[in-house]
C-alpha cells in the first residue's frame, strides 16, 4: 500500500497502553509531555500497511505498529531517538492517538459513545453470547480486596482530574485516570473502567477544542463515574444497607465485560428510521425496527475515523450500506422503509440485533407510520413518554431498553421564534391534541450532516402538520432533537396551508439526517370547500426565565473546566448566589453551592504556610452531592415543562422546592 498523508490521522491506541508507555517517563520528562505532544502534532503523518510513521527530526522516526487500526502493544511503538524506549516521542505519540477502548474486540459497534456525545447511541462489542437466558450466579455480598483497592485507586485519580479541571489535566493526569481504569477493568470492574476511559476522551476533546465537545456530557461523564467509585468504595454493613434507602446491586456497579445476546426465534421486523452516528472516534449509520409486539431494534453499521474532516461523508454515506443482518440486501435507507422477516434472530438487552452465522434474514413489506404495528408508537399520550426517557436516564446504558429516549408525536409547526431574551431563533411546533409547544432542534449539530439544513427549510413551512420521531432534550422547556418526519394520518385535521409531499418511493418519511428535503417536498395543497384552509397559527409569546438552576450548575460545570482552584468567587459574589437561589425557594442548592465552596478554600497549609496536597475526596464529594442535585432537579423541571395540560410553561415559572 502506498504510503498516505496526515488526512488518514492516528491510529487507535488501548488505554492501558498510554498508561504503561507515560508511567515510563520520568518526572522531568512528564513536565514536558504536553509541549511535547503539541509538536508532534504538527509534524507530517504517514502510513504504509498497519504502519504509521512521524520524522520527529532529521535523526529520529517515529514507527507505530497497529494491526486492524488499534496499538495494543506498548512495544509497537518504536522510537529511534538516543532515548527511546523511555523518551517522551512515545509518550506524545500515544497521547495523541484516539482511545480505543470502544473499538476493543473488533469494529463491529452500534453507535457512538454515550458518554461522548447525548446525540447518538453509544458503542457497543461484538455478539459474544446467545442464550436462552443468562444463567444466574449468587452475587457476593460485597466487593473483593482486589475489587475494592482498584474502585478506590480509580476514585483518587477521579478526584484529581476533577480538582486540575480541564485546563489542568494534563496528559500525566489523564494516564494516571488510564492506568486506574486498566487496574480496574483487570479486577472486573468494568463499568467504572469505562466511564473513566470516557471521561479521559472527554476532556482530550475539550482541551483540543473537538467541534464535537460539549461541557454537559463532561460534566455527566465526571458524575457517573465520581458516582461509581463512591458506591463501590462505600462500606456496606451486614444488613446490606449502605446509606441509601436501596443500594444499587454491585453486579449493576460492576457492568460486564460483552455485551451478551439473547435468542429471540421469528421476528418481523418493519423499518422505523435511520440516522446518523458521528463521534470523535466513530462514524456510520444505525437503523431503528419495531417488531409486531412493539419493541424497538437497532442494526448498526459504525466503524471508526481517524480524521475528522471526512467523518460526516462516511456517516453519512454509511445509510447507503447494506444491513448486516443474514441475507438481507437492503441498505439502511431502504432498511427505514422496508422490512425484514427473521429467523434465529438474537437481540441484546439494550435492543441491538445480532449479527451470528445463524441468522437468517430476507426483505419483506414495510410499513405506514400511520398503520400498525408501528402507528402504536405514537399512541402513548406525550406525558408518558416523556416520564418513560427520563426513567431510562436512571439505568446504566447497557440495559436501557432500545429507543427508550425517543418521542413519537404529531405536530403542527409554528414557525422559528426566539426562545429566550436574546437567544436565537428556534423552530417551533404545537403537539396535536393539547397547547403543549416544543421547540426542535437538530438531531446533530454538526454541519455536514442534514439535519440543519432540513430544520430550516421546516422554519419556513408554517401551519405544516407532521408525524415525528425525535429524541428528548432535558431542559425546563420542551425540546426535542428531531430525527426523522412523516405525513400525518389522514382525517386527524383539517388540511394545513402546507402539506408534506415526498415522493411514492419515500414511503411518506423523511430521515433528516441522511436525507435532503427539497422546496418541491413542501406544497400548498388546493382549497376545498369542506376543509377550507385557515390562518396560519399566532406564535407563541416567550415565557420568562424559570428558576435560577443555572446559579449552582454553572459552579459545577465552572469547576470541571478551571479545576478546585476558580470555586474562590468574592464574599460579595457569594452572597448575591445565596440570595438569589433562597428567594427562588432553593435553599437546598444555596446550602451546596456554599458547601462546595467551602471545600474548595479548604487547604491545609504547614508550618510555612504552604499548602499542603491533600487526596481532594471532600472537594469531590461536594461537587458530586451539587452534580447529583442540578440532575435531579433539571429531571424534575423537563418533567413539569412537558406536562400536557397546558400549564407546563407556568410551572417552569415557579420556585422549585427541594
Amino acid at each position: 500500500m502506498n504510503a498516505t498523508t496526515q488526512e488518514n490521522g492516528w491510529p487507535g491506541v488501548r488505554p492501558e497502553v498510554v498508561a504503561e508507555v507515560v508511567s515510563g517517563l520520568s518526572t522531568r520528562l512528564q513536565k514536558r509531555l504536553d509541549g511535547a505532544a503539541a509538536k508532534l502534532a504538527q509534524r507530517p503523518l504517514s502510513r504504509e500497511g498497519d504502519e504509521w510513521r512521524v520524522e520527529v527530526d532529521e535523526e529520529a522516526l517515529l514507527v507505530l505498529h497497529a494491526p486492524g487500526g488499534v496499538i495494543a502493544d506498548p512495544a509497537s511503538v518504536h522510537c529511534g531517538c538516543l532515548l527511546a524506549p523511555a523518551c517522551v516521542h512515545r509518550a506524545a505519540a500515544v497521547t495523541l492517538c484516539p482511545l480505543a477502548e470502544a473499538i476493543d474486540g473488533g469494529a463491529e459497534s452500534s453507535g457512538a459513545d454515550a458518554d461522548a456525545d447525548a446525540d447518538a447511541p453509544r458503542a457497543e462489542g461484538p455478539e459474544t453470547t446467545s442464550a436462552p437466558a443468562p444463567v444466574l450466579r449468587p452475587e457476593p455480598a460485597a466487593l473483593t480486596p482486589s475489587e475494592l483497592a482498584a474502585a478506590r485507586h480509580l476514585h483518587r485519580a477521579a478526584c484529581a482530574l476533577l480538582a486540575a479541571g480541564v485546563s489542568g489535566a494534563g496528559a500525566v493526569s489523564q494516564a494516571e485516570l488510564l492506568r486506574a481504569a486498566h487496574r480496574a477493568r483487570v479486577a472486573g470492574l468494568y463499568r467504572p473502567a469505562a466511564a473513566a476511559v470516557t471521561v479521559v476522551t472527554r476532556v482530550r476533546a475539550a482541551r483540543s477544542g473537538a467541534p464535537d465537545h460539549r461541557l454537559v456530557d463532561l460534566v455527566s461523564g465526571l458524575r457517573e463515574l465520581l458516582g461509581l467509585t463512591v458506591a463501590l468504595s462505600t462500606p456496606v454493613d451486614a444488613s446490606g444497607a449502605s446509606g441509601a434507602p436501596e443500594p444499587t446491586p454491585l453486579g449493576e456497579l460492576r457492568g460486564s465485560a460483552r455485551q451478551a445476546y439473547a435468542e429471540e426465534g421469528g421476528l418481523r421486523l418493519y423499518g422505523l428510521f435511520a440516522e446518523p452516528v458521528l463521534t470523535a472516534t466513530h462514524a456510520g449509520a444505525v437503523s431503528w425496527a419495531v417488531d409486531t409486539g412493539g419493541r424497538l431494534s437497532t442494526v448498526a453499521e459504525v466503524t471508526p475515523h481517524g480524521d475528522a474532516a471526512t467523518a460526516a461523508p462516511l456517516a453519512v454515506g454509511a445509510g447507503n450500506r447494506t444491513v448486516r443482518l443474514g441475507d438481507a440486501a437492503l441498505s439502511h435507507r431502504e432498511f427505514s422503509r422496508a422490512g425484514l422477516a427473521v429467523q434465529g434472530a438474537t437481540r441484546s438487552a439494550g435492543g441491538r440485533l445480532g449479527a451470528g452465522a445463524s441468522v437468517r434474514a430476507v426483505r419483506a413489506a414495510g410499513a405506514d407510520w400511520t398503520a400498525e404495528p408501528v402507528a402504536g408508537l405514537w399512541s402513548e399520550p406525550p406525558g408518558a413518554q416523556v416520564a418513560r426517557a427520563l426513567a431510562a436516564q436512571e439505568l446504566p446504558y447497557e440495559s436501557r431498553p432500545a429507543g427508550s429516549d425517543l418521542l413519537f408525536l404529531d405536530v403542527t409547526l409554528l414557525g422559528a421564534a426566539p426562545t429566550g431574551p436574546g437567544g436565537a431563533a428556534q423552530l417551533l411546533a404545537r403537539v396535536a391534541g393539547s397547547d403543549l409547544v416544543i421547540a426542535l432542534l437538530p438531531g446533530h449539530e454538526h454541519p455536514d450532516l442534514a439535519f440543519r439544513a432540513n430544520l430550516a427549510l421546516l422554519a419556513t413551512a408554517h401551519g405544516l402538520r407532521l408525524r415525528l420521531i425525535g429524541r428528548l432534550e432535558r431542559a425546563d422547556r420542551p425540546q426535542l432533537r428531531l430525527l426523522a418526519i412523516g405525513t400525518p394520518p389522514d382525517g386527524s385535521d383539517q388540511p394545513g396551508p402546507v402539506r408534506l409531499a415526498l415522493a411514492a418511493d419515500r414511503a411518506g418519511r423523511a430521515n433528516l439526517g441522511l436525507e435532503r428535503l427539497q422546496a418541491a417536498d413542501l406544497q400548498a395543497p388546493a382549497p376545498r370547500a369542506d376543509h377550507p384552509v385557515g390562518p396560519l397559527p399566532e406564535l407563541p409569546t416567550t415565557p420568562p426565565d424559570g428558576p435560577p438552576v443555572h446559579v449552582l450548575a454553572r459552579r459545577v460545570a465552572q469547576a470541571v473546566t478551571t479545576g478546585r482552584s476558580a470555586l474562590a468567587p468574592s464574599a460579595a459574589t457569594a452572597a448575591a448566589d445565596r440570595s438569589l437561589l433562597r428567594v427562588a425557594g432553593l435553599s437546598t442548592a444555596a446550602q451546596l453551592l456554599d458547601g462546595l465552596r467551602a471545600a474548595a478554600a479548604d487547604h491545609r497549609r504547614d508550618v510555612f504556610g504552604r499548602v499542603v496536597p491533600d487526596d481532594h475526596d471532600a472537594f469531590a464529594t461536594a461537587w458530586l452531592a451539587a452534580a447529583v442535585y442540578t440532575e435531579a432537579l433539571a429531571t424534575a423541571l423537563c418533567s413539569a415543562a412537558w406536562a400536557a395540560d397546558g400549564t407546563a410553561t407556568d410551572r417552569t415559572r415557579q420556585p422549585a422546592r427541594v
